[in-house]
């Protein structure tokens, strides 16, 4: 869950807040459960554009950089802030950085569309990403760090497995990522649900859902303590094509529908399988109220909240990451206690009467 330039993230607070869903886009998959949801969303996100392994280093200026176009490149594989460039495995930290299958290519014996396939290849270190191999993602409690060529700025570690389920070398990501790989790991058993059954590697393999039982259970344990990033939605959004955030040329147009809505997860794998799932087919509609008041803003311990012409309604806030805090009812003028929170930026979200507005917040303690 990488922490974005705080900058960056000032700009950003509608997408942390809300994943830019089409309209209509998952309505096809509404009211499925378990394994016909996924089935179902395979349908909504496959036959995407392909955009080549080659290509994928111009999508990277405006997917996996910190703050904007061409400047340092978030790497999930180590902390060396590579600067943006075309080249690939040449230049400082890490030997340079290069494009890693988070599903190794040869699991899938590099068969196309997965090869290229955006949602699962980022820009890491080449040392790192040498040095993770083609091992199944887990925990070890013995692993080591990359150190080759005196790689002191790697992340994760490899080692004999610690997860029950799997014995064996497994390659653990850092605990910023976990999540994100999980979600990668979740895209890839869905946009591929008709190949991914007979994936190697120790993770994939059941033609009902996907994974094996070591898979479902480590991916979902990620998933759930490392929740969606605005890290992750931004990437969302530059791989789909939204033309606000990809200026570039080239774009999947298919969504990761685990970034969208991360409780799609537990309708598929985990605690709601036995649940029809439905989403929001109409995006709640973001408006000015009339009158919205905030104050004070900044706060310490508590705000009071004024919407005019609206008798009660619901507040939620938001870190700078997109994950919920507090939520709750209030009527205009009642005093809403945010001493829990740390000092720091916050997004406040007022909804009623089926319409929405976004605040920032600060809090100073």
């Amino acid at each position: 869950m990488k922490k974005i330039n705080l900058l960056c993230l000032l700009g950003l607070f509608s997408l942390m807040a809300f994943a830019e869903v089409p309209v209509g886009y998952y309505e096809s998959a509404e009211g499925k459960q378990g394994d016909e949801l996924r089935l179902a969303l395979q349908d909504v996100i496959d036959n995407h554009t392909v955009v080549s392994y080659d290509a994928l280093r111009y999508l990277y200026e405006y997917s996996d950089t910190e703050n904007a176009a061409g400047s340092k490149i978030i790497d999930i594989y180590s902390t060396c802030g590579f600067a943006y460039t075309t080249s690939f495995c040449s230049g400082s930290c890490g030997g340079g950085y290069n494009r890693e299958h988070s599903v190794p290519k040869s699991w899938f014996n590099e068969g196309s569309p997965m090869y290229s396939d955006a949602f699962h290849l980022y820009p890491t270190s080449c040392y790192v990403n040498s040095y993770r191999g083609n091992y199944a993602l887990g925990e070890t409690a013995t692993g080591t760090k990359c150190t080759t060529s005196g790689m002191t700025q790697a992340l994760g570690k490899r080692g004999d497995s610690s997860f029950s389920g799997y014995s064996g070398v497994v390659y653990e990501p850092d605990d910023e990522y976990k999540g994100d790989l999980a979600r990668s790991y979740f895209y890839m058993a869905t946009r591929y649900a008709d190949k991914c059954a007979s994936w190697s590697g120790g993770m994939f393999g059941s033609a009902y859902s996907g994974f094996n039982t070591y898979g479902r259970d480590i991916l979902l344990k990620w998933h759930r303590q490392d929740p969606v990033s605005a890290k992750e939605i931004l990437r969302n959004e530059v791989i789909y094509g939204n033309s606000t955030y990809n200026k570039g040329s080239y774009k999947q147009n298919n969504r990761n529908p685990f970034i969208d809505y991360p409780v799609l997860a537990e309708y598929i794998w985990g605690t709601k399988t036995g649940e029809s799932w439905y989403g929001a087919s109409t995006p709640v509609e973001q408006v000015t109220f009339a009158r919205l008041q905030v104050y004070p803003n900044p706060a310490n311990e508590v705000v009071s909240i004024t919407v005019d012409g609206v008798d009660q309604f619901t507040y939620t806030i938001f870190d700078i990451s997109g994950q919920m805090l507090l939520s709750g009812m209030a009527q205009s003028d009642d005093l809403v206690s945010i001493s829990q929170l740390n000092g720091g930026v916050y997004v406040l979200q007022i909804a009623a009467n089926g319409k929405n507005q976004v605040v920032k917040l600060v809090v100073t303690k």
